[in-house]
């Protein structure tokens, strides 16, 4: 199982890098930031410094979108930073929720997604695409390389990143919902005449190591109310109640009275309190170190590649440390 890191790129840029250089040192094999262009700083020029000041981190964002950027120029930003260092970038991309809602406009549709996820793909690995109905081809790419994955929960997104997805990103670490999703990607991989087993699974939940659970709990709680965006969403289309989508995920954001985005994935929201414990516990890892390792040998024994660790709390440095000298090793 490899390991992932993921940040918000808060100002200073420095302590992002810092962090992902912690991380690598520690075992960690991936580098993952947040992407909203309003709420924090411009996550691929600190990409560019974290490959810099690493050797073998890849690094991409978590998630980006097919509107906040031209297809074309998502896509030169990555092969740039290929051929500066060596095909060490991975695009994670999905409708658009914090980047698109803050700036007044709906996430984007599955439609437009799944050509972005070509498009993309295709411009960076030297290929032509059509962007907006017009061939384009970016020709100075050599032996390019970049794999797509998408962030889903929905049956349609799920399908979706069975069929186009080089890899699957599951923003929450409970082993039913996981297994179920996981089912739904291969399904699709399978029926779309791929290999079901080629496309990477990643899980990404916040993990804080110790033994006070309470505090824990508080720290991590904020990630119930980032999923329950994405979940409402789901509810409106699909109903609380539908077989379209499993009732572990839905019931919780019933009690969901809204979201201010000020405090987007942040410790202390104050929008998350119709979290209940319950879907911290589950979403997140919490707990020593023992505790960690036998939630990852499950969702690893699911098909899980690589799990990414939300690292929004007061405890960055402790949970890279810990997971350097105790987790990796046991699960590497």
């Amino acid at each position: 199982m490899d390991f992932g890191l993921v940040l918000q790129t808060d100002p200073p840029a420095s302590t992002v890098v810092g962090l992902m250089r912690r991380a690598e040192r520690n075992g960690f094999r991936y580098g993952w930031t947040f992407d909203s262009a309003v709420l924090w700083q411009e996550p691929f020029v600190i990409h560019s410094r974290i490959l810099e000041h690493t050797s073998r981190l890849t690094v991409g964002p978590m998630v980006t979108n097919p509107s906040t950027r031209t297809w074309e120029v998502t896509a030169s930003t990555f092969a740039t930073l290929n051929d500066m260092y060596g095909n060490r970038t991975v695009c994670g991309i999905g409708r658009g929720d914090s980047a698109m809602r803050v700036a007044g406009r709906p996430p984007n549709t599955l439609a437009r997604l799944g050509e972005a996820v070509d498009a993309i793909r295709d411009l960076a690995e030297g290929r032509e695409a059509s962007v907006g109905g017009e061939p384009i081809r970016l020709p100075w790419v050599k032996d390019g390389r970049l794999p797509v994955w998408i962030a889903a929960y929905g049956p349609k997104a799920l399908a979706l990143t069975g069929q186009r997805g080089d890899g699957f990103i599951l923003q929450l670490a409970d082993p039913y919902l996981t297994e179920w999703m996981i089912k739904a990607v291969r399904t699709a991989a399978a029926e779309a005449g791929r290999d079901p087993d080629a496309v990477k699974i990643c899980v990404a939940a916040p993990a804080y190591v110790g033994d006070d659970l309470a505090h824990a709990r508080e720290q991590c709680r904020w990630f119930g109310g980032m999923v329950g965006n994405h979940v409402a969403d789901l509810v409106a289309r699909y109903g609380a109640h539908s077989d379209m989508v499993p009732e572990a995920l839905t019931a919780y954001v019933e009690q969901r009275q809204g979201y201010d985005y000020a405090h987007h994935g942040r410790s202390g929201n104050p929008d998350t309190a119709f979290v209940p414990d319950e879907i911290v516990d589950r979403f997140c890892l919490l707990g020593p170190a023992e505790a960690h390792i036998e939630r990852l040998r499950a969702l690893r024994d699911l098909g899980v590649d690589q799990f990414a660790v939300y690292a929004m709390h007061d405890a960055r440095e402790e949970v890279i440390d810990a997971y350097g000298s105790a987790v990796i090793p046991a699960l590497s």
